[in-house]
């Protein structure tokens, strides 16, 4: 019943700049706390920034500095700005929804940075 759509992944240059969106729709509101996870090949997954629906963010320190998070509550999508994007970012990227102590997913797009 809910369902996140992520978009924008695809391959950049090391310092490069990438924005990934992420459209929800279904059993949710405006107040529901988004956010952006990372996971590399073989690695376990990480939190990378969530928001919640009055904008207070939350970081990973790796990306602290370089990323923005943000969301348009009215369409419903968050969005996350990737700045200075190194190697190390290089990975699937899922959004994810919060929903009375549930977690939704999306099927995660590839990031992938080159030096």
């Amino acid at each position: 019943q809910v369902q996140l759509v992520e978009s924008g992944g695809g391959l950049v240059q090391a310092g490069g700049s990438l924005r990934l969106s992420c459209a929800a729709s279904g059993s949710i509101s405006s107040t529901n706390p988004m956010g952006w996870y990372r996971q590399a090949p073989g690695k376990q997954r990480e939190l990378v920034a969530r928001i919640t629906s009055g904008g207070r963010t939350n970081y990973a320190d790796s990306v602290k500095g370089r990323f923005t998070i943000s969301r348009d509550n009215a369409k419903n999508t968050v969005y996350l700005q990737m700045n200075s994007l190194k190697p190390e970012d290089t990975g699937h990227y899922y959004c994810t929804l919060a929903n009375y102590g549930v977690d939704y997913w999306g099927k995660g797009i590839l990031v992938t940075v080159s030096s």
